[in-house]
């Protein structure tokens, strides 16, 4: 859906504070895909359109790189983002059995959200977390030393409300939308 007017003149003047911050206008597209999504909740058409008319490039340019990183999304997601790590470290010690807990659980696969919109779940190969294995991630903050009992608690948690604490970082999780706006 097009942007309001009111949203794509806030979109105009925070895309030309980030432009003015690269000697390279084409060096601002990820972070101008982030303000997008941050609006949006996703990037949608008119996002990459958005984004390619700021920059001189094309549509097909700015959906390349899109397509490419999986931390945009092209449809609209969760208000939480929860992320399983299940690299080799995190996957010994218990990271694929949280995945396939919580799919079961919140009743989604891989890059699904629930009915409520409350929670997408993706599958991500590393969070880099190692040393902390297994690692949950929600909206890029670090939950550790997770067990599949901690992460339905914590995708429960998400879905009633309730606040919960990272293991590191600002003490307070803030949905992915206000983080990119941060």
């Amino acid at each position: 859906m097009p942007f309001s007017d009111e949203v794509l003149a806030r979109l105009d003047a925070d895309a030309a504070q980030i432009i003015g911050q690269y000697p390279q206008p084409r060096s601002a597209l990820i972070p101008l895909l982030h303000l997008v999504q941050s609006e949006q909740g996703y990037v949608s058409a008119d996002g990459i359109g958005f984004c390619a008319a700021k920059l001189g490039l094309t549509e097909a340019e700015v959906t390349g790189v899109v397509t490419f990183y999986t931390m945009y999304k092209r449809r609209p997601a969760g208000t939480y983002h929860v992320g399983v790590c299940t690299n080799t470290v995190c996957a010994v010690l218990g990271g694929n059995q949280i995945l396939a807990e919580l799919r079961e659980h919140l009743g989604v696969g891989d890059d699904e959200t629930t009915p409520d919109g409350q929670v997408s779940l993706e599958h991500v190969e590393c969070n880099a977390a190692c040393v902390y294995a297994p690692v949950v991630m929600v909206n890029w903050e670090f939950f550790d030393n997770m067990t599949p009992q901690s992460a339905r608690q914590l995708a429960d948690d998400l879905r009633a409300g309730n606040q919960v604490t990272p293991s590191r970082g600002p003490g307070r999780l803030v949905t992915w939308r206000e983080a990119a706006r941060i």
